[in-house]
């Protein structure tokens, strides 16, 4: 059940957004406005260690995935009673974003988060599901808009579910070798989630269990968020390296992928839409059976933008 009386909230506990480490907490306080409508303020870093600017001088645009997951799951726990041992599954997530008002420089980190919960589903007295649709606004300039489908499973039921796979939780995967981090944008080799695969266009997920941000902690199947860094680098592979700005992204999760079995990340370029933008279909296959299918977007006049910038540099 919703909280009853509406009140601010200026600290935003670490287990609430399923994030250790406070330099990956995103939201940085809420406001309840009604009984399905908050206001969540938050803060875009512009310097961390894995969410770093992008094209040179925007906010990773993925910043807007991570916000909505946080801020899913903030809202869940802090005012829908949902227990923080409980899982979520976020089998649905999208997000449009303006390339102009993601500039690190000119504007304030600070990004208030309009967000309204609907489709919940609360039966048996537990939170089961929502939907979230959030208005991302910068200094009341729009930012992006975005929205998250999640499902909400106790802890003794996800066990029930997962069953003997529960037995993968906190083992050791082999790290196979990645691509070239400029291939993928990534200046560490730690950040690259990708390997080589059999044919063009096709990787083979690359499972850094150690990773800080993408596996917060140990878990018994591959997260969502490393899925979605699997389809910006591919994408951005796919189109040559280089600029990328992923100011739009479509996704939909439709199982668990496995720890223990290679996953294969393959694209495909779209033609015939909006010649203003580039876009790419990733679909991630494991066993021979789909695990996410994401369309990913990018602005080709930033593409030009930074490739002239680029250009320059190299001349001179």
């Amino acid at each position: 059940m919703v909280r009853d009386c509406p009140e601010t909230r200026t600290h935003v506990p670490g287990e609430f957004v399923h994030r250790a480490d406070p330099a990956d907490i995103i939201p940085t306080g809420w406001t309840r406005l009604s009984e399905s409508r908050f206001s969540v303020s938050a803060h875009f870093p512009a310097a961390h260690p894995f969410f770093s600017p992008v094209t040179g001088d925007r906010h990773d645009p993925v910043l807007v995935a991570e916000t909505i997951r946080q801020v899913t799951m903030l809202l869940a726990h802090a005012e829908f009673g949902v227990p923080v041992e409980d899982q979520f599954v976020m089998y649905g997530l999208g997000y449009s974003a303006d390339a102009e008002v993601l500039a690190v420089s000119g504007l304030s980190p600070d990004v208030t988060v309009d967000v309204t919960c609907s489709d919940v589903d609360s039966r048996r007295g537990g939170l089961r599901s929502l939907r979230t649709t959030m208005v991302f606004t910068r200094d009341g300039r729009h930012l992006a808009t975005g929205t998250g489908m999640t499902r909400c499973t106790s802890a003794s039921a996800y066990r029930r579910i997962r069953g003997e796979r529960m037995a993968a939780l906190g083992r050791p995967v082999p790290l196979v070798p990645g691509v070239d981090p400029q291939l993928v944008g990534r200046r560490r080799s730690a950040d690259v989630v990708l390997a080589p695969g059999t044919r063009p266009r096709q990787w083979q997920l690359r499972i850094n269990t150690g990773h800080p941000t993408l596996f917060r902690r140990p878990n018994d199947h591959i997260p969502g968020m490393l899925l979605l860094e699997a389809a910006r680098q591919a994408a951005l592979a796919t189109l040559g390296g280089g600029a990328f700005l992923p100011t739009a992204m479509d996704v939909s999760f439709s199982r668990y992928a496995e720890l223990d079995s290679p996953c294969w990340i393959e694209t495909e370029v779209l033609t015939g839409g909006d010649p203003r933008t580039v876009a790419v279909r990733v679909t991630g296959l494991q066993d021979g059976r789909a695990v996410f299918l994401s369309t990913i977007t990018s602005p080709t006049r930033d593409l030009a933008l930074v490739g002239a910038r680029r250009d320059a540099c190299l001349a001179g």
